[in-house]
């Protein structure tokens, strides 16, 4: 028995050695691979900027993609990307930049950051070359922008004019039973009609062509002035349909040339004076990050760029594209307490969310902005609740193409009563101990107080939002009254009618940030703090591994499992968001 016992703890002891050495093995492994490298940029670089890669508004990890060494290990975030672009144009071992052009996830917004950059990088004398072997309509707004457009002889160019679907689901419910309590205020609030109505109102279809309008003819302006072409003309190729293939894209002079891409190659060897078969010192931008000192860092005083993407939420949960009220009021009251500090900039890309939570994070920016200057830059959308986190700012700034204003609520509750009894033969019976202790239960139908009780609710934070607008934006209330009703604006027309001050990115709002704050050098600090890829590492297994199972079983129909998820996300709690994604071809 003595030498079973030895034998026993011996093993016991080398099976935790074992264990423990390779825990350090695998820890060093992991931290050799996310481990930043060293780069060197060599003389003669062209750098590499693909649009079929999306850009988040901060620097995402990748730490399996990394380990696995099958992608990146990060992705620059927008702003980013808007800087290096901006350092390459001063930097002498770039001679251009390569458009990879088959694709563009990207927003409007997003892409008129980029294209703005493009454009000034031009101003620097360097060549800017894009190919593609098929261009989307976005992806051949950031192509148009280079000095030669080249296509794949046998791709083609996506040129027919932007549209917008919506999926109704007031059919299906009826079919199984449910009947949605839908509570709004605001007659252009489209938020509910999805579960409403088996089409567009009128009212909606108002604003969506106006938006729609203004996006389309922003998009064909600056296509016209990079191309030469006027806005007429090409409104003409895509309302007659006349780009089919891509020798019609050349013929009509939306493209340079047709070529395979070995003949791109030697077109870029050529700008570069190389011989034909040399190599071509590519440069992306994730490696590109690693070698140029492209953030600012001189000066004492300091500028807070705080990035605000996602639905507005109260909690914080497993995803990251979030915005959580109890997160962002310590960010939000860390950076109003430090001195250092001299003026934040509020990046804001959301299409709201919780009107709860956006009130929320409302009073602690009009805090921070009776400390120091708060400026808004708002993304692709700034719109319900994200216009709510935006309004209070000394100054915003939006792109021509954002998409705003929805200053409106909702509420939905299902009533499943039927469903549950007629389609599963279930029922429900119970016992309470005051007349509305069951207020907003899915097993019955709401009475008619009830109804009133929750629209009173509505019509009260509505209210409010609506003083929000009119103290932050220093409106009449009959005029917020009239631009409000739930109605999106672009970019444009929100500066029109006086919810945005200035067209502009980014950049803009940090200078004028610093202009408010009096500082002439500065650094910027951004927040919230980007997680350490081990970190991020930990969280991946979970979240995004059954996301990318999800994704994958479901394909094309994944946007509807979205939108179903998101609905039973907003069960119950007052929203002021855009609940369906405006998803524009």
């Amino acid at each position: 028995m003595r030498n079973f016992f030895k034998i026993f703890f011996a093993s016991l002891l080398a099976l935790i050695v074992f264990g423990v050495i390779s825990i350090i093995v695998m820890l060093a492994m992991i931290g050799k691979a996310l481990a930043p490298e060293k780069v060197v940029i060599d003389p003669n670089s062209v750098l590499v900027l693909e649009t079929s890669q999306p850009y988040g508004e901060q620097k995402t990890n990748n730490p399996i993609g990394a380990l696995l060494q099958r992608d990146a290990s990060e992705t620059p975030g927008l702003y980013d990307a808007v800087r290096m672009i901006e350092h390459a144009a001063k930097d002498d071992n770039i001679k251009g930049i390569y458009l990879k052009t088959d694709g563009n996830p990207n927003g409007f917004a997003t892409s008129e950051e980029l294209r703005n950059a493009l454009l000034q990088f031009r101003k620097s004398g360097k060549f800017v070359y894009a190919y593609g072997e098929g261009m989307s309509q976005q992806a051949y707004y950031l192509a148009s922008t280079a000095n030669k457009i080249f296509l794949h002889p046998q791709g083609g160019v996506d040129f027919q004019g932007f549209s917008t679907t919506i999926m109704f689901l007031k059919g299906t419910l009826e079919k199984l039973e449910i009947q949605p309590q839908i509570f709004y205020d605001g007659r252009f609030k489209s938020a509910t009609e999805p579960f409403r109505e088996t089409q567009m109102t009128e009212a909606n279809r108002i604003q969506t062509r106006a938006y729609l309008s203004d996006l389309y003819g922003h998009y064909l302006a600056n296509i016209g002035k990079s191309r030469n072409l006027d806005t007429a003309t090409l409104y003409r190729y895509a309302n007659e349909g006349l780009i089919q293939n891509a020798h019609d894209a050349v013929n009509l002079k939306l493209v340079d040339g047709l070529r395979y891409d070995d003949q791109v190659m030697d077109e870029l060897r050529k700008q570069l004076n190389l011989e034909k078969g040399d190599d071509i010192n590519f440069v992306s931008l994730t490696k590109y990050e690693s070698g140029a000192d492209y953030k600012s860092t001189s000066g004492d005083s300091k500028i807070a760029v705080l990035y605000a993407q996602g639905s507005i939420v109260s909690k914080s949960g497993n995803e990251d594209v979030i915005i959580a009220s109890e997160d962002y009021i310590k960010e939000i009251r860390k950076l109003r307490e430090d001195k250092s500090i001299k003026a934040i900039v509020f990046r804001v890309n959301s299409p709201g969310g919780s009107a709860l939570a956006s009130e929320s994070i409302w009073r602690e920016l009009e805090l921070a902005k009776k400390a120091k200057p708060v400026v808004v830059s708002m993304g692709d959308y700034a719109a319900s609740g994200g216009y709510y986190i935006s309004c209070m700012a000394d100054t915003i700034f939006a792109q021509p193409n954002t998409l705003t204003g929805s200053i409106g609520v909702f509420a939905m509750m299902a009533n499943l009563q039927n469903f549950f009894k007629n389609k599963l033969g279930v029922t429900f019976d119970g016992v309470k101990t005051a007349q509305y202790a069951d207020l907003g239960s899915a097993t019955r139908p709401m009475t008619e107080t009830e109804r009133q009780f929750i629209q009173k609710a509505i019509d009260s934070i509505y209210s409010t939002f609506k003083s929000r607008v009119i103290a932050g934006r220093k409106l009449q209330a009959a005029v917020v009254d009239s631009i409000a009703q739930g109605r999106v604006w672009s970019g444009v027309q929100a500066k029109q009618l006086g919810l945005v001050d200035r067209i502009g990115g980014l950049n803009e709002a940090v200078a004028c940030a610093a202009k408010m704050a009096k500082v002439s050098s500065y650094r910027l600090r951004e927040y919230p703090e980007v997680k350490e890829p081990l970190e991020k590492l930990m969280k991946t297994f979970g979240s995004d591994a059954s996301a990318s199972y999800v994704k994958k079983e479901l394909g094309a129909n994944y946007s509807i499992y979205q939108q179903i998820k998101r609905l039973q996300e907003m069960e119950g709690e007052i929203q002021a968001r855009l609940p369906f994604d405006l998803l524009i071809k």
